[in-house]
């Protein structure tokens, strides 16, 4: 998970050079979000791990954080049980 979060923060570094964001820091609270953002973040997400960012996965929960848009990651990565 160490390998998707480095991802996820290189990224924001590219687009917020003059913050650095905690694992668990709000990235829509700090204000440096904006909604061409979010949607070049999903573009990232898809792109860079090969997840497909469904119309449920819409929430602003999975992308709140660099924790949490690992956490989505893992989720859509993970092999299922029983596979």
């Amino acid at each position: 998970m160490e390998t998707v979060k480095a991802k996820v923060r290189e990224f924001l570094r590219g687009y917020i050079a003059d913050h650095d964001f905690a694992d668990d820091e709000d990235i829509f609270a700090s204000g440096y979000a904006n909604s061409l953002f979010v949607m070049q973040l999903i573009y990232m997400v898809e792109r860079e791990f090969g997840v497909t960012v469904a119309d449920d996965d819409l929430e602003f929960a999975n992308f709140q954080s660099i924790d949490a848009v690992a956490a989505f990651i893992t989720s859509k990565t993970a092999t299922p049980v029983g596979a």
